[in-house]
């Protein structure tokens, strides 16, 4: 079984992910990332390459951690240890002293018994699948064992949230005085950077879910729950609240009202805020086959291309290199900021969208009303052929339902890539329909795909 999933490596702490692990796959990537013209070119000159390595405030982050720069420093690694910080910090932190590459420990969104390992290039870049092979490939080969003076220095990076503050704060086009803000943190890796962020940008901060003590991580806070943020927002008489995940690289929103305002919507304000600012590269938004019909056709309205990718922020990550845009990520609230950030930065995303309501001087509501949301309904069909998804009758059945939809919604029938299990997705005008459509075509896959 490959060890690295859709977003680095994770699994349950101390169950599959140990810290024999966490050392052998530090190793692994000191001789992987070890190589290359520029690495080369530094140890010739007699300097040892440099890693960041920070972490979530999970309590099994502190011995993933130690192991992580246990196995690079005894490649020879000089680590900078940034401690606590949101994962598009570390990726920051990389490019900005130009290390070799970098480390965040998290399992993001996940409950707190989860951890991960991400691993990130020079430039703080996540790594292709091909070089997440060879690290795999490496962790049962030859390791670097220096000795004596060669060996890797570990070092506290002293100002690694201050960096990380200052970056966001010269980002933004519009300072955010006379907003009041409700922040949830999820009791996260942001509990610190976001509300300094918040508040030195001129904001009036209201903060919930920001007292990590290792256990409490997206425990009943953050992104993946939202009526917290919402009923306090609604309670203190804010303009709006921002909420992030574990790692602090989403961001969702909740208005005035305790509506909520997830990523597409999100993407809708910044996309058309950034068009009329010149600076939506090519006029070009990259979101995923997932995200709301709604987002395609506020976009055509307002003269913007949407391209669409697989679902996964990598996936958009990558269409963006690929094509030099500047703005794309996933309804979850994963928004990559290519001017400013090389991941999903919920930070950075909070920021700017409250920047555009100081700057517009409208309210969230307002902002929102840009884009229709179209009802959406998705059913998990178990135990079925997911390979088998072009089946005959099951593609008349999907290609029936588009027809009685037309312009008005649209169907997607998409594989697991881990189990036997086919997701069936329909938009429609109207709950009704996308309920009764969608439940229609789950009956017709699992008849048809049935193992």
């Amino acid at each position: 079984m490959a060890l690295f999933g859709t977003d680095g490596v994770r699994g349950l702490a101390n169950g599959p992910l140990t810290a024999d692990i966490a050392l052998t796959l530090a190793q692994a990537t000191a001789v992987v990332l070890g190589q290359g013209r520029i690495a080369e070119a530094r140890k010739a000159a007699g300097k040892r390459l440099t890693a960041v390595v920070a972490r979530d405030p999970r309590i099994s982050g502190h011995f993933l951690s130690a192991a992580v720069e246990a196995g690079l420093a005894s490649s020879g690694v000089d680590v900078l240890d940034a401690g606590t910080l949101p994962t598009p910090a570390a990726a920051f932190l990389i490019a900005d002293i130009d290390a070799d590459f970098g480390v965040m420990i998290s399992a993001s969104h996940n409950p707190a018994p989860d951890n991960g390992i991400k691993i990130f290039a020079r430039g703080g870049v996540k790594l292709p699948d091909v070089v997440e092979e060879r690290i795999e490939e490496a962790m049962s080969g030859e390791k670097l064992r220096p000795t004596g003076a060669d060996v890797g220095r570990v070092s506290r990076f002293s100002d690694a949230e201050d960096r990380y503050v200052i970056h966001l704060l010269a980002s933004l086009p519009h300072r955010l005085d006379g907003i009041h803000v409700v922040l949830d943190c999820a009791n996260g890796a942001a509990s610190g950077a976001s509300p300094e962020a918040f508040r030195n940008a001129g904001a009036k901060v209201t903060v919930i879910g920001a007292d990590p003590d290792g256990i409490n991580i997206n425990d009943g806070v953050g992104s993946t729950h939202l009526d917290k943020l919402a009923a306090e927002v609604v309670r203190v008489g804010a303009d709006v609240g921002i909420a992030h995940d574990g790692d602090a690289d989403r961001c969702l929103a909740v208005d005035a009202n305790g509506t909520v305002i997830d990523g597409d919507q999100i993407m809708a304000i910044l996309a058309v805020a950034m068009k009329q600012r010149g600076r939506l590269a090519e006029d070009t938004l990259v979101a995923t086959v997932m995200s709301n019909l709604g987002l395609h056709v506020a976009m055509r309205e307002h003269g913007i291309t949407v391209r669409q990718t697989a679902v996964g922020d990598r996936y958009v990550l990558e269409d963006m290199n690929a094509g030099g845009y500047s703005l794309g990520g996933e309804q979850s609230g994963h928004v990559i900021m290519s001017d400013f950030a090389t991941t999903g930065d919920g930070v950075l995303t909070g920021l700017h969208l409250v920047a555009e309501m100081a700057r517009q001087r409208k309210t969230l509501a307002e902002l929102a009303s840009i884009m229709t949301v179209y009802p959406q309904k998705l059913v998990n069909v178990k135990d079925v052929d997911r390979t088998r998804t072009d089946d005959e009758h099951v593609q008349k059945a999907v290609r029936a339902v588009e027809a009685e939809l037309g312009d008005t919604g649209r169907v997607l029938l998409r594989p697991s890539g881990t189990e036997q299990l086919v997701r069936v997705m329909v938009e429609a005008a109207d709950e009704a329909s996308a309920h009764a459509h969608a439940h229609a075509l789950a009956e017709v896959v699992r008849e048809r795909l049935a193992l």
